[in-house]
């Protein structure tokens, strides 16, 4: 970089400034905190955050000089900002799954097909009207903890707990189900990957993928 291009002394100073200001207004906010989830304190933290990039990247680019501060990338998740106390929630789940044996998936959907008169297959259908018959037989946990049997397998799965003000009217978003979530409404979310199981080798190991195992392990509970 040259010279021109440098951020000058002033600059920095001021950057430095403000994340001085940011750190004073987020520790205000965590001092008058509501509950564990005060949205004042995550926009606090989310002004710091920024505060501190800009002082880092200036202090790079100026002195060659790096900051202490680990800066939250969008990689990391969005922090919650959603009400304290929700009146209500959504769960939002998303399972992926590859048609690794397609006979055995049209085979098992003509077994349903073959004890429900009120099961249809369409001869021309394939595996896209077995996929129908089956996901209309049996509930998603059961496929999820069959998928071998039918003739799948499991990918890369998900599950979104997501505050909300309040229960939605009835019919009201079923015509499009997944477009009118906030990602900063989401309380929880539970990650299953093959990647985390490679990443236990190295240094990182996902927490929330081990938690969502385990409580997949528990009767009653929907597996992530």
């Amino acid at each position: 970089m040259s010279d021109a291009a440098l951020p000058t002394v002033a600059e920095v100073r001021a950057a430095a400034e403000a994340v001085k200001a940011a750190l004073d207004r987020h520790l205000a906010a965590v001092e008058s905190r509501t509950g564990d989830d005060d949205p004042d304190v995550y926009t606090a933290f989310n002004e710091l955050a920024a505060a501190a990039e800009e002082y880092d990247e200036l202090l790079y680019d100026r002195y060659d000089e790096v900051t202490p501060f680990e800066i939250p990338t969008p990689e990391d998740g969005l922090p919650y900002t959603g009400p304290a106390e929700p009146a209500a929630f959504s769960v939002l789940i998303r399972r992926d799954y590859a048609v690794v044996e397609p006979a055995r998936l049209i085979a098992q959907a003509e077994r349903v097909v073959a004890h429900d008169r009120e099961a249809e297959l369409d001869q021309d259908g394939g595996t896209a009207d077995a996929i129908g018959v089956l996901f209309g037989e049996y509930e998603p946990d059961e496929i999820a903890s069959r998928a071998k049997d039918f003739g799948l397998e499991e990918g890369d799965s998900t599950l979104w707990i997501a505050a909300s003000e309040e229960l939605t009217e009835p019919g009201e978003w079923l015509s499009a189900p997944f477009t009118h979530i906030d990602p900063q409404d989401v309380m929880h979310r539970f990650d299953v990957s093959s990647v985390f199981d490679e990443e236990q080798d190295g240094e990182y190991v996902d927490e929330d993928a081990e938690d969502a195992e385990d409580e997949a392990a528990q009767p009653g509970l929907t597996p992530a």
